[in-house]
C-alpha cells in the first residue's frame, strides 16, 4: 500500500509539470545573432522563423534567438548543457510562446 501511495504522489508531482524551455539571456544583438546562427546551423528547426513563417513575428533578434535555442534544446532531448550556448541562454519554466508561435516543450514536438 505504501508503494502505491508513493507512486501516486510521484505522479501528482510529475503530472503538474508544464514544461521546460530554453531562452536567450539579455545581450547585444550581435551576441544573440551569433547564438541564433549557431543553433540554426547545429540542428535547430529554424524554418518557422523565415519570413511569413508562424514565428517570424516579432521580427527581433532576441525573439528569433529564443525560438532557435529552444528548438535545439528540445531536439537534444533537454540534455545537460544543451541550453548554455557559451552562457548566452538559460532554462526556464515559463512558456515563451507568443501569439501564433508555439514553442515546443519536449523533443516530441520539436521536429
Amino acid at each position: 500500500m505504501a508503494v502505491f501511495a508513493l507512486a501516486l504522489l510521484l505522479l501528482a508531482f510529475t503530472g503538474s509539470s508544464s514544461g521546460t524551455w530554453c531562452v536567450c539571456k539579455d545581450g547585444s544583438d550581435t551576441i544573440l545573432q551569433k547564438t541564433l546562427d549557431y543553433a540554426c546551423g547545429a540542428g535547430a528547426d529554424c524554418n518557422p522563423l523565415h519570413q511569413n513563417g508562424p514565428c517570424f513575428q516579432p521580427n527581433t533578434v532576441r525573439a528569433h534567438c529564443n525560438y532557435a535555442v529552444n528548438s535545439y534544446f528540445q531536439r537534444k532531448g533537454q540534455a545537460q548543457g544543451s541550453c548554455d550556448f557559451a552562457g548566452t541562454a538559460t532554462v526556464t519554466a515559463s512558456d515563451p510562446s507568443t501569439a501564433g508561435c508555439s514553442y515546443p516543450a519536449s523533443a516530441r514536438y520539436a521536429s
